[in-house]
């Protein structure tokens, strides 16, 4: 098949969440099974600067790109590779959208005012890209709401051009929870014409809703994990989309995100103090010793707990910033590198200040230190109020740092609770966030740690053996795009 698969991020390119972490691994695994991908971004500043030897070159000098009522607007285009690979990706260069150090917010945190047409262009300019390759795709893949007008688009503007008039959609849904929701002028930039703003397609409570409009329109859905398809039918979960999920459930697949596991494998891992495996754990606690060192803590055998994480409301840091001081009156250490909401970046500073012995932080995204940081911990606290997918409690298993989670979305799906009556599992999870679950569940970690160290073993050794491959994924999403086409082909 051919694929276009249209996304804001991707790794190593430009990274927010995991959705660039799929973008960037998932057309490799499908070029492996025989697939012609391409993928589809925005060329921001830092894609511009980046100076690690990666080529580029402008292989569309001028796009013409139609903005409805803006008219016609012109881009160029970029081509380099995702690494280790030959999947071409295409970098959409207009810097009035996208000539800022940022891709979403500025430096206060707040969404940039024209998110709305910076990302109907991307997903515009991706289709008038196809057009300029001659490149006829059977798959148009888009992920979350940045680029949910390609559906709409696909079964509009483009529903007798040659070049798509066969062609199906996809609509991946990372996180429910951001959806695209502007004034109902964006109707106009869109240029679909008006008749499409109903409650069955782009209009949600009189504005416009990117992400509604790709739910009704796309071929087939999916989100990243069997989970989290059931929970976005609930109104815990659905942000008020549920109702539009459950009419299309029919529609929509849970497939499971995977991981690297030739990046991530502490066996072959150069950035770790001692390498190590599920036979042979000694290394583990000479990078354990190695963390404490670099992050300042004293050299002491206690328990570890790492957390890297973005510090905003999904994550649940709020909750844990509620108990931090009870928990460091035990016997414990705290990692933690993340950054997020400025009261985080003020809270943990002081946090340190006051337990310098039991609580190190570092402010920002270091990839490198993720890696040690999973290998020197014992556990790895993933308290998130909703999580689709997530990928470090899978680096975490890898690892031998046992996951504490809330039992939700693919965190529920990929962990296993430990039985203290027979150690079986491969962590820890509580059902319900709350300070006290919270509280209690890292208790129960600390005290198993302490008490029952052979079965704390047994799950590390375990955890280390669980597979949760990019393979098996690109499968599920073979077998989507399959059913896409059949669909969209009758």
């Amino acid at each position: 098949m051919k694929i276009l698969m249209v996304a804001s991020e991707a790794v190593p390119f430009a990274k927010t969440g995991g959705l660039a972490d799929v973008v960037g691994a998932l057309p490799r695994f499908l070029a492996e099974l025989g697939h012609d991908v391409r993928v589809v971004m925005p060329r921001y500043t830092k894609v511009l600067l980046r100076e690690n030897g990666i080529k580029f070159e402008k292989v569309v000098p001028l796009l013409g790109v139609p903005m409805g009522i803006m008219g016609e607007l012109w881009c160029s285009v970029w081509e380099s590779q995702l690494p280790e690979s030959e999947v071409p990706i295409y970098f959409i260069e207009f810097e009035q959208y996208y000539g800022r150090n940022r891709i979403y917010t500025d430096a206060r945190g707040e969404g940039f005012l024209d998110n709305d047409n910076r990302f109907v262009f991307l997903s515009r300019a991706a289709m008038q890209l196809a057009k300029a390759l001659h490149f006829k795709p059977d798959i148009l893949h888009a992920n979350d709401w940045h680029t949910a007008a390609v559906p709409v688009f696909l079964n509009t503007l483009y529903r007798n051009d040659p070049v798509f008039k066969d062609a199906a959609s996809v609509l991946t849904l990372h996180n429910l929870q951001h959806q695209g929701v502007y004034y109902r002028g964006l109707m106009d930039v869109l240029g679909v014409g008006w008749q499409h703003f109903n409650y069955l397609e782009l209009e949600y409570h009189r504005t416009v809703n990117l992400l509604k409009g790709g739910l009704y329109h796309a071929t087939l859905l999916n989100t990243v994990s069997a989970g989290y398809a059931d929970e976005i039918q609930t109104p815990a979960f659905g942000y008020g989309l549920e109702g539009v999920i459950r009419d299309r459930a029919d529609d929509l697949r849970g497939i499971l995100n995977g991981i690297d596991y030739d990046l991530w494998n502490p066996e072959t891992d150069p950035l770790l103090a001692a390498n190590y495996s599920h036979l042979a754990l000694q290394g583990k606690a000479v990078c354990k010793q190695a963390l404490q060192v670099e992050m300042g803590l004293p050299v002491r055998d206690v328990p570890v707990f790492g957390l890297v994480s973005r510090f905003v409301n999904q994550k649940g840091i709020d909750v844990l910033a509620g108990i931090i001081d009870r928990l460091l009156e035990m016997d414990i250490q705290i990692v933690m590198l993340g950054s997020g909401e400025w009261w985080a970046h003020v809270f943990f500073p002081e946090v340190r200040e006051r337990h310098p012995k039991q609580f190190a932080c570092q402010l920002g995204y270091n990839d490198e230190l993720v890696h040690r940081i999973e290998a020197g911990a014992d556990f790895f606290l993933m308290p998130s109020r909703f999580e689709p997918c997530g990928l470090n409690q899978l680096y975490s298993l890898r690892y031998g740092a046992l996951p504490i989670v809330h039992a939700v979305g693919g965190l529920d799906d990929t962990v296993e609770n430990y039985d203290d009556r027979g150690g079986s599992g491969t962590g820890f999870k509580f059902w319900g966030l709350t300070r006290t679950s919270l509280y209690d569940t890292i208790g129960w970690a600390t005290y198993t740690w302490y008490n029952r160290p052979e079965h704390v073993e047994a799950m590390i050794r375990r955890g280390m053996q669980q597979r949760f491959t990019w393979n098996d994924s690109a499968l599920g999403y073979e077998k989507l795009y399959e059913d896409a086409l059949a669909r969209r082909r009758g």
